[in-house]
């Protein structure tokens, strides 16, 4: 019998499979490659919605093999784009000949701030360089500010409007990883002339959220109230030096970036409303929730992935044929891909899906072999296949995984649910009615959580042990090793069950 999740493995691989031919061997599909791409996808998807005969495989198998192909090409259509749109750009001179310019630049994320520069990713849409007339960009640079324009680029976030004046530059290497993100060069920016907020409606209303939550999270004491916040939203901008490096020391660092988790909570906290609204308009509000939301936390690679996963969810609900969470990560993740190939570099991406894949497939099988009650369990469950998921992207990357990890989110597990849940209801309810003894009565529960949270990160960062490929190598061959004992264990106690005698 076919696997349900054959197919979009299938799709997903050959994305994969044409995102990686145009990054190593340059491939460029033509126009004709593209539409013959496209006319393959229209005839799977009219073959797939037939309902095909199940005695006549070879019309699936051929609908799955068009779609592959389609897959292929316009993954690697995208890539081809992506990569010809970072190398020849209208800021390509400009950036190589380090120019002077004014720029119109829309950031597209919040800054991070050090003692005397500040750094942000930010879409040109407009410059002048050398005073010639303005011209039209739409690349995306790295911001370097200094000196006055640092300072005032504090208060910017994402979606604001600046004009600044420095000079453009090629990416240092501490800034290569941005060309993942899609960033041409760098600029270097030494004033910063004027200032806007957002234009567009969607940031007006993600600005509007944030600014919501900071005022709930106000009545909280440093640094309980930058750690919800980074809960809530994303980030670890308020908090101490030490605090951050205790959180990575743990392993924990994955608590301040926002997650499939917090996507739920925020469906389950609009539920009550959705269900009262009719089937269409209820599936129309909740995407439009999804969407402010990945706006509000700045499109993260980790919410984009639940984003598109909670929005392929409730589309095939909506149509009436629900689908298991594996099959949706996988659509997702394929859809994620072919619209952006860059998001396969992604650390925080790869983490994302590397973490979902655990949970779906080895979360129930390791609760169902711990003793205990069964939430408790499954809780524990939950958290070890994620941590074995993630385990080999983190040693990959980094080179290494924290020991106390483990334990560490095992512990801080309990209290991440509650402090998620009543963070935003005390945010939200606190940024909305003007009285600050309301948000810090409604933020208390928080506030203890936060507590408990930044305790376990500071404990357990007192033991800075960790693994490799081999120890973690010896971790996998020793808890493989136990489930071959355990199962053959219990296969030996049934069958001496089954030849038991049984009494007359």
């Amino acid at each position: 019998m076919r696997s349900p999740v054959a197919g979009p493995v299938a799709l997903l691989t050959a994305v994969l499979a044409g995102v990686a031919m145009a990054e190593g061997r340059g491939l460029r599909p033509g126009p004709g490659a593209m539409v013959g791409a496209i006319v393959a996808l229209a005839t799977a998807v009219v073959v797939r919605l037939g309902r095909p005969d199940p005695v006549r495989p070879a019309r699936v198998a051929g609908a799955l093999v068009l779609a592959g192909v389609g897959c292929a090409v316009l993954a690697a259509a995208s890539t081809g784009r992506a990569l010809d749109g970072a190398r020849h750009s209208p800021l390509s001179a400009a950036v190589a000949g380090h120019r002077r310019a004014d720029v119109v630049v829309t950031l597209v994320g919040d800054p991070a701030v050090t003692r005397f520069s500040a750094r942000v990713l930010g879409r040109v849409d407009r410059f002048r360089a050398a005073g010639r007339r303005w011209r039209s960009a739409g690349r995306i640079v790295t911001v370097d500010a200094t000196g006055p324009a640092a300072t005032r680029l504090v208060a910017a976030g994402a979606g604001d409007r600046l004009l600044l004046r420095g000079a453009f530059r090629p990416l240092d290497r501490f800034e290569e990883p941005a060309r993942w993100r899609h960033a041409v060069g760098a600029f270097a920016a030494d004033d910063l002339a004027s200032f806007r907020g957002p234009a567009d409606p969607l940031r007006r209303a993600a600005l509007g959220v944030r600014s919501t939550v900071a005022r709930g999270v106000g009545p909280l004491p440093e640094p309980q109230r930058a750690l919800v916040r980074g809960f809530l939203l994303g980030g670890a901008t308020g908090l101490p030096d030490e605090v951050v490096a205790d959180f990575r020391a743990a392993g924990l660092s994955h608590l301040v970036v926002v997650s499939g988790e917090n996507v739920a909570f925020v469906l389950v906290l609009v539920g009550p409303l959705l269900r009262r609204l009719p089937r269409p308009v209820r599936l129309v509000f909740a995407l439009g929730v999804l969407t402010v939301f990945a706006a509000t936390t700045r499109f993260e690679p980790s919410v984009l992935r639940a984003s598109v996963m909670a929005a392929c969810a409730l589309v095939a609900g909506a149509v009436g044929r629900p689908t298991s969470g594996l099959r949706l990560l996988v659509l997702a993740v394929a859809v994620l891909v072919a619209v952006d190939p860059f998001l396969v570099h992604s650390v925080g991406f790869r983490l994302s899906v590397a973490a979902t894949v655990g949970i779906a497939v080895g979360a129930r099988p390791i609760a169902r072999r711990l003793p205990g009650p069964r939430a408790l369990a499954e809780a524990v469950g939950v958290t070890v296949a994620a941590q074995l998921a993630v385990a080999p992207v983190l040693v990959a990357t980094f080179g290494s995984v924290p020991l106390v990890a483990l334990p560490a989110n095992l512990a801080a597990a309990p209290f991440v649910g509650p402090l998620t849940v009543s963070g935003l209801a005390g945010a939200l309810l606190g940024g909305v009615v003007p009285l600050r003894l309301v948000g810090a009565v409604v933020g208390f529960p928080a506030w203890v959580g936060a507590s408990v949270v930044l305790a376990i990160a500071s404990a357990s960062a007192r033991f800075p042990l960790e693994v490799g490929w081999p120890g973690l190598g010896l971790v996998v061959a020793s808890g493989a090793g136990m489930f071959v004992v355990g199962r053959s264990r219990r296969a030996t106690w049934a069958r001496a069950r089954t030849a038991a005698p049984r009494p007359p």
